[in-house]
Formats: C-alpha cells, structure tokens, sequence
C-alpha cells in the first residue's frame, strides 16, 4: 500500500496485520486462478469517459497480485486476462489489451519480480508480432526462481480441452498407436498431460472478481473441485486485503474432492 492509500485508509494495514496473524499456520494453496474482471465497468462508475484507462489500471495490478503471491508463498499463479470470446471486441479495444498483456509480462520478466512467466492459451489467434513479443519476454524469466505465473491469453476452457485432446491423439499415432487401438489410450490422466498447465497443480482457488458468479470456461478441466470465491470488488480496485481475505476463507474450507 502506498503512503498516500495509508493516510487516507489508517485502519488498511492494521486489518491488514491481523489477517496475517490469522493466516499463520493455516492451509494455503499451492495454485491460485484469478480471473480479473470489471475493468470497464471500474472505468465507467469511477467517471472515466475513457474505458482504457480501466485496462491500463488493471494491468498495473498484476504486478501487485504476484508479489503478494510470493510474500504468501504461493506456488502457482494463473491470470485470466484476455478470453478467445474477448478478441471479438473492437480492433481498437483489442489492440490495447495486447499492448497492456504485452507490457504486462515485459514488466514481470525484468530483475524486480523473480517468477517464471509461461503463457498459456491459443496464441495462434492472436497476430504474429504480438505473440512473438509475448514469447520472447516470457522466456527470459525460464530460468528465474520463484513462483509460476501463467498468463492466461487468447485462452478459452474448451479450445484447451480440444487442443489436448488433438495433442493426446497426434503424440500416440506417431508413437504407433493405431486408431482401433488408439480410444484405451485416452484417459483423464493422458489428457490432463497435454492440457496447456501440464505438470502444474491444479487450482486449489479461483478468485474472480467484479461481482460475477460464474467461471466463464476458465480452467474448465482443471477446476473440477477448485474452491471459489467471488467478490464485488472491480478488477482495478481489488487490494491486499481483498486477497488475504480470499486465502482466509479457503482456510476455513474443507475440501472433499467430491468424496
């Protein structure tokens, strides 16, 4: 929290304090999904005639989000910010988000944040340059320890379970499979190896924001027994506590993987 928010909002960091003590010892997941949602609706309540600047707010709190990560130790992060239903907005919105996403992972692969960025997504709907430019920032971080930040772009929960499905197939034919043989092949545990999170945890939470209540084909395979949680809170305004808020109440859950 800045100095400005502390003077403004005194109680914020002794709130702030006492989930923390209320954390300690406490369950914690490994893996968290946020969906970060609202930024034109922040933009249009807050008085803003321009609703980029409700997507450039938001991209500057992914930045925030992942070092609260870090400071609770979480091992996996993914961020929803760009849905494949997302890139039929108009060209001019659109291209600001790829700037933004762009700017968003350059930003996280410099020496200030250590995490290992990793897009996930079907990057071949999106132009060219803008996912080369996404690439290459991302691989530089390969090598960087810390926590896993996926970044969730051109992504859709569906497409991911027919790309795996497609992969699945294509790996076994040029392994000899023959196609009679090919269906004992296809399993929850096969398809889970060529989902675009293999060898990843699945989500233990999923925070969405903005006051929706529904995941809207995020990780439809992976969140299967995912603990939810929802807030009214826009994407731009989401805060520290909102976060440690979310891991107190995941805390408080008990998880029965359908059992």
């Amino acid at each position: 929290m800045s100095v400005l928010s502390k003077l403004r909002y005194p109680l914020y960091p002794l709130y702030e304090a006492r989930l923390k003590r209320e954390l300690r010892g406490k369950k914690r997941p490994r893996h968290i999904a946020v969906m970060a949602d609202g930024n034109r609706r922040w933009a249009r309540e807050s008085g803003f005639a321009d609703i980029s600047h409700g997507h450039r707010v938001g991209g500057a709190k992914i930045g925030e989000l992942v070092r609260w990560s870090a400071e609770m130790d979480i091992d996996v992060l993914t961020i929803y910010l760009l849905s494949t239903e997302n890139l039929q907005r108009t060209t001019e919105e659109v291209e600001l988000l790829f700037d933004i996403i762009s700017g968003v992972i350059e930003d996280l692969a410099t020496e200030h944040d250590t995490c290992r960025v990793r897009l996930v997504g079907h990057l071949e709907l999106l132009p060219e340059d803008v996912a080369k430019r996404m690439r290459d920032s991302a691989a530089t971080t390969d090598e960087k320890p810390g926590l896993t930040v996926n970044i969730a772009v051109g992504y859709g929960g569906r497409q991911e379970i027919v790309d795996a499905v497609r992969s699945l197939i294509d790996a076994k034919a040029h392994a000899g499979v023959a196609a009679e043989d090919m269906a004992p092949e296809i399993t929850v545990e096969s398809i889970s190896e060529h989902l675009y999170t293999s060898g990843q945890p699945d989500p233990d939470l999923v925070i969405r924001t903005s006051g929706e209540q529904r995941l809207s084909g995020f990780l439809l395979w992976q969140a299967a027994y995912s603990e939810i949680w929802f807030t009214d809170t826009y994407w731009p305004a989401f805060r520290k506590i909102d976060f440690l808020r979310a891991l107190r109440d995941y805390s408080q859950r008990s998880r029965r993987f359908g059992k």
